[in-house]
């Protein structure tokens, strides 16, 4: 598992008072990073080799300013070019977030995707949890 701990900013809120659902998806994609880093080490958006291909977000409980979340990131299912990234974040030892995402190992030259290498599927697999 990936874990990621995020301090909430000010900007982060809504009216409401709460975490904004705009936000949610800029937090889970910070925190696939290191998944990003298997792909593409450099991080060189020229050099990018992952697309997304679906992201869900159910949201379960509010989250608020002043407190720290924590992002947990794993892998539910790896196909040959394609991965199932699971994520929740927690606030106070409360799951207010479940998210997934289905990323594509992707050439843009050719727009095909490719299969996931066999050293970038090993080091994944180490985050498979079904």
């Amino acid at each position: 598992m990936f874990s990621k701990t995020i301090t909430p900013i000010f900007c982060d809120t809504d009216a409401l008072g709460h975490i904004s659902n705009t936000t949610i998806p800029r937090w889970l994609e910070s925190a696939r990073d290191p998944i990003f880093q298997l792909f593409t080490p450099d991080m060189d958006p020229k050099n990018w080799a992952l697309i997304i291909a679906k992201y869900e977000i159910n949201f379960i409980a509010e989250l608020f300013y002043g407190k720290d979340v924590e992002i947990r990131t794993t892998l539910s299912k790896m196909g040959n070019s394609s991965l199932h990234v699971r994520q929740e974040i927690w606030q106070t030892s409360t799951l207010a977030i479940k998210g997934l995402t289905i990323l594509i190992h992707f050439d843009y030259k050719s727009r095909k995707s490719l299969p996931i290498p066999t050293t970038i599927r090993e080091k994944l697999l180490e985050h498979l949890q079904t």
